[in-house]
């Protein structure tokens, strides 16, 4: 999953407008920001097997650090009681750690058996939608058109940058979603590191953007 998860960082603006757009990427996408980083240290492995699902040809073969439901949940709660220490507000954290643990709830809906629940000799979870490429842009489109329509609910653009800045991000995602779907096999797994870690560029994007917006006119503002 790739926009899914950027739109719960969509989404998440609603319940609490104060946070950074930025940030909301951040959290919700921190275990593949971190996972690039862990198969460019040899710590964790993927190989390059076309077929082995409908939607991806990658075969996540080793990634406890990054994806292990035991593991992802002190990531969460490190990046809660991070943001809560620097916010002091303990509904931001909540928010913040919440964001972080849907990345692998969202997960184990789309890969195939390969997520551990904890480092070792772990059973293996995974509801595998990626078999089913309409089912997996039916999931992650929906995703994606609620996300965007909550944060468009929370915020209005204060000026272009605000506007077309923000669209400029949103057909970006799209863009890279079709390439993930539809493009062909990358060569080889440093490829696949030195990639994912452009995300970083939409996390800053986000921030961008977001200094550009408001709170909109009569938008509900979670606690």
């Amino acid at each position: 999953m790739f926009i899914g998860h950027f739109a719960v960082g969509m989404g998440a603006k609603a319940a609490r407008p104060a946070i950074s757009l930025g940030t909301l990427f951040l959290s919700a996408q921190l275990l593949d920001l971190l996972w690039p980083t862990f198969l460019l240290l040899g710590w964790e492995k993927v190989l390059i097997e076309p077929g082995v699902t409908v939607v991806t040809p990658l075969n996540f073969t080793f990634y406890p650090f990054s994806h292990s439901l035991l593991v992802v949940l002190g990531w969460s709660l490190l990046a809660g009681g991070v943001y809560g220490l620097l916010t002091k507000s303990r509904q931001s954290a909540l928010i913040i750690g919440l964001c972080v643990l849907s990345h692998w709830l969202l997960d184990v809906l789309m890969h195939r058996p390969d997520l551990p629940l904890f480092p070792g000799d772990s059973p293996l979870v995974g509801l595998g939608l990626w078999n089913s490429l309409m089912g997996s842009l039916l999931v992650e489109g929906t995703l994606f058109g609620i996300g965007l329509a909550l944060y468009l609910r929370t915020t209005e653009a204060m000026d272009k940058i605000g506007n077309y800045g923000f669209w400029a991000l949103i057909v970006f995602l799209v863009v890279i979603q079709a390439g993930n779907m539809f493009g062909p096999a990358p060569a080889s797994t440093t490829e696949i590191a030195w990639g994912a870690q452009l995300q970083w560029v939409l996390v800053l994007w986000g921030y961008w953007v977001d200094k550009h917006r408001k709170v909109a006119t009569g938008a509900f503002l979670g606690a």
